[in-house]
């Protein structure tokens, strides 16, 4: 190779094939507004990716459910004092760096994110003194940086009323704390009780980048577990999960760089990986939370937080994390014990005691809370990256490998001709099943491709009418396996009961006749 020719660049090559094909398929749109030149940090969902985004808010909210988390919806935006409680009028901010030449600004810790020596920095002289060593240059013009490091506030302003001081929300969290003392009537005192949240938040990043990793307008899903101290390490939940297997990688075992280890949960608390039995229930929430999202247990790694890159009011402090193929490993989850810091603030800042009542000790407490915290399009993103597989030239195919689950269009029903007598029963099936799953009706060009289509949009199962479908009593139709590109032939009187077991999988295609 020349000394001047710079290796090729896999994983950006891969991201711009990767964006190319979500633009083209219909699943993401943007930078918006396109036709004005498009804003950084925001996109529009198309109509594949808000049927695949909805399909995974749907198993986050079937999971937290089924662990018994009520949802709730709270305001977007909140009046300023509520963002001085929580701490994020003052610290929610990003360290900038701008070029000397270009003037381009940069966020310090994508700047520095090759190099994670940085992370336990924490004065700016540090992080000037490590760029000048390093000679780093910027990426725009390959210029040098000015030696000033500032803050960027995150925070989205406006006003409510005439002049009401107030901000878009930067998370859900803060405002499910709000309502705490009517969380303590609806559910009866309870020791210990869990609410999540889905919805829209918003930061005002300096530079957004990564597609939809990071935007300017995201949605966030989060979960609080409100316990009462002294359960933590009493927690009847506990029992269910000690034996699960995790994918945990301690700050020891990065600082020595060490592989992730996969442990029993047990064995973790023993080793003091996790300080309650609570917070290790609430790890193992959160990973089932993805892998029943779709992503696959090699490509997740849940990594420790050190000791000084902690909020200084977390107990303890884990992040999920996705190994992608465009930006490697993403994170995606925070899982943190807040302790009591969010409800003492927001006692002392509104001067009203957030305080429960246990019935038992005939006592009042104020309970720890521990928080699941990610958004719903890292998640998303990630299907997307892991499941797009480009087959090579000569086949000439695109798949997106979806599990079958979360497949924004599961089945696609086919007439394999157009012909009267096969449009004719193939609309017939389709209003038949549409009652039930989501389906398209296709009946253009030769079937190769409509199959091709099919298979480019993550459409899990497709249903041909041919003329056996016609002659044969009873009446059949095959079904063609996605993955495997495998046909059987089936009653369409067992159609729906089929379908179902497929996209549930209790039922296996290569088992099918």
């Amino acid at each position: 190779m020349s000394k001047n020719k710079k290796p090729k660049d896999n994983k950006k090559e891969f991201l711009q094939e990767l964006i190319s094909f979500l633009q083209r398929k219909g699943f993401v749109w943007g930078p918006e507004p396109e036709i004005y030149g498009g804003t950084a940090g925001f996109y529009t969902y198309a109509p594949l990716g808000k049927l695949l985004k909805n399909r995974v808010e749907e198993v986050i909210r079937k999971t937290l459910q089924k662990e018994e988390f009520f949802e709730v919806e709270c305001p977007i935006v909140l009046e300023k004092k509520v963002w001085q409680a929580s701490g994020h009028l003052k610290g929610f901010t990003d360290a900038m760096i701008a070029c000397s030449k270009c003037k381009a600004v940069f966020r310090l810790d994508q700047l520095l994110e090759d190099y994670p020596e940085t992370k336990h920095f924490k004065e700016a002289k540090q992080f000037l003194k490590f760029i000048k060593e390093k000679k780093l240059k910027c990426p725009s013009c390959e210029g040098g940086f000015k030696p000033q490091i500032k803050k960027h506030d995150l925070m989205m302003k406006t006003t409510v009323g005439i002049n009401q001081e107030a901000y878009n929300r930067p998370e859900t969290a803060t405002a499910t704390y709000l309502p705490f003392l009517r969380f303590t009537d609806f559910f009866r005192r309870q020791l210990v009780f869990g609410v999540f949240q889905i919805g829209k938040a918003f930061r005002n990043e300096i530079s957004p980048r990564q597609h939809i990793i990071r935007m300017r307008e995201f949605t966030q899903a989060e979960a609080q577990l409100f316990i009462k101290k002294e359960l933590k390490n009493n927690f009847e939940k506990y029992k269910q999960i000690e034996n699960n297997v995790l994918p945990l990688w301690d700050y020891k075992s990065q600082e020595k760089k060490q592989q992730p280890q996969s442990i029993k949960i047990r064995d973790a608390l023993k080793k003091g990986f996790f300080k309650s039995q609570a917070y290790a229930w609430t790890i193992a929430v959160t990973y089932k939370l993805f892998t029943n999202i779709g992503i696959p247990p090699d490509k997740i790694r849940i990594r420790q937080h050190f000791p000084d890159e902690k909020a200084f009011y977390a107990d303890d402090a884990w992040d999920v994390e996705i190994n992608t193929k465009s930006f490697g490993w993403v994170e995606v989850c925070g899982v943190h014990d807040r302790t009591d810091y969010d409800l003492k603030q927001h006692a002392k800042y509104s001067k009203t005691p957030l305080e429960a009542f246990d019935e038992a000790t005939e006592k009042k407490y104020i309970p720890h809370v521990l928080e699941i915290a990610f958004g719903t399009d890292r998640p998303v993103y990630a299907l997307l990256d892991l499941f797009y597989e480009k087959k090579e030239k000569e086949q000439g195919k695109t798949i997106f490998k979806i599990p079958y689950h979360l497949s924004p269009v599961p089945i696609a029903i086919f007439p394999l001709m157009k012909k009267p007598e096969l449009t004719s029963k193939a609309k017939q099936i389709h209003n038949n099943l549409s009652k039930e799953f989501l389906c398209i009706y296709d009946e253009a060009g030769q079937i190769g491709r409509r199959y091709l289509r099919a298979a480019e949009s993550g459409t899990a199962f497709c249903i041909t009418i041919d003329f056996e479908t016609l002659e044969q009593k009873p009446e059949t139709v095959t079904i063609r396996d996605r993955d495997t590109e495998k046909q059987v032939r089936i009653e369409t009187g067992k159609l729906r009961e089929t379908i179902r077991a497929l996209i549930n999988q209790e039922k296996k295609f290569e088992g099918m006749k």
